[in-house]
């Protein structure tokens, strides 16, 4: 099973927008649902390493980019 990591909401936002992205565009591309991307953004959870992989690729950033150290 997947252990949840923290995500840095703040940057994960900061990067989507850098990108004149929506949500809705995001879960397009990287198939993680707008629901989650909204509650990650808003620092209300933890993601699985395979969701924080995915937004990383779709923002072409490493994924240590958006973890919460």
């Amino acid at each position: 099973m997947d252990k949840f990591t923290g995500i840095n909401g703040e940057s994960l936002r900061r990067l989507r927008k850098e990108r004149a992205l929506s949500q809705q565009d995001l879960e397009r591309i990287s198939g993680v649902a707008q629901h989650t991307i909204s509650v990650l953004e808003s620092g209300q959870r933890g993601a699985k390493a395979s969701t924080i992989r995915k937004l990383a690729e779709a923002l072409g950033v490493k994924p240590k980019e958006i973890i919460r150290i």
